[in-house]
């Protein structure tokens, strides 16, 4: 019998916010390294063999530490970029989190500028599907990303109209699983999506669970979307 195969989409965790520079240029935090550095803990980080992330330097960087810890490389692929904001550059939270609202609630109009939500979720929907379609390791998979396209993917898993109630918490880190079966890209199973927070190795801190089942619609759009799909969003530092 063909191992199931895994792949992980990971949000990068909390960054330096510098007013200075563009946005794509940011890095970790140390709060964010630190996060980054407890995830590899995780016992089921050991079977990937493959770590691809976005060219911004935050997600960048939690790629880095995750294919360090690996002894692998970071495939790094221009379009898992965050939603282009670069009309606005730089926005105070208040005004960042109205525009970021506005932006899901209206998917198909473009938000002072910003990439339209509707045409980001197709293209982070695409380059994971050409990731995995290309992959030849034998193991799992990790994409390391962005909250905002990453919250885009689920609702297209989800099959479920664009909507922030999917978002992930504050300080960014959440693990979108693409359970996979038959060892191949192009199996599908049922889709379920379990929202776990908190989560961390049991060193680090106690689980809280909750959990949402989903009916399994059919995604027609490309090899992988029909996936089985789990969400966790993990919080907290190396202890």
């Amino acid at each position: 019998m063909t191992a199931t195969r895994i792949a992980h989409f990971i949000t990068h965790a909390d960054v330096e916010i510098d007013p200075a520079i563009p946005v794509p240029q940011w890095r970790l935090s140390a709060r964010g390294r630190a996060r980054h550095e407890a995830f590899n803990r995780h016992g089921f980080v050991t079977r990937i063999t493959a770590v691809h992330s976005s060219d911004e330097r935050k997600a960048r960087d939690g790629g880095e530490i995750l294919a360090g810890h690996l002894g692998l490389p970071v495939q790094v692929v221009p379009a898992l970029h965050e939603n282009d904001r670069s009309a606005t550059g730089f926005l105070p939270s208040p005004e960042f989190e109205a525009t970021a609202d506005a932006f899901f609630a209206n998917p198909e109009l473009s938000i002072r500028g910003w990439e339209r939500a509707i045409d980001a979720q197709n293209r982070i929907a695409a380059a994971v599907d050409a990731i995995l379609a290309a992959d030849r390791s034998h193991g799992d998979i990790a994409i390391v990303a962005h909250g905002g396209v990453g919250t885009l993917l689920l609702c297209r898993l989800l099959s479920a109209p664009i909507d922030r109630r999917h978002d992930q918490a504050a300080g960014g880190g959440r693990r979108q699983l693409f359970q996979l079966r038959g060892g191949d890209t192009t199996a599908a199973a049922g889709l379920e999506a379990d929202r776990v927070l908190n989560q961390l190795p049991p060193a680090l801190g106690r689980q809280q669970r909750s959990s949402i089942r989903h009916a399994a619609p059919e995604h027609r759009g490309g090899p992988v979307l029909r996936a089985r799909t789990i969400v966790q969003d993990w919080r907290g530092t190396a202890g």
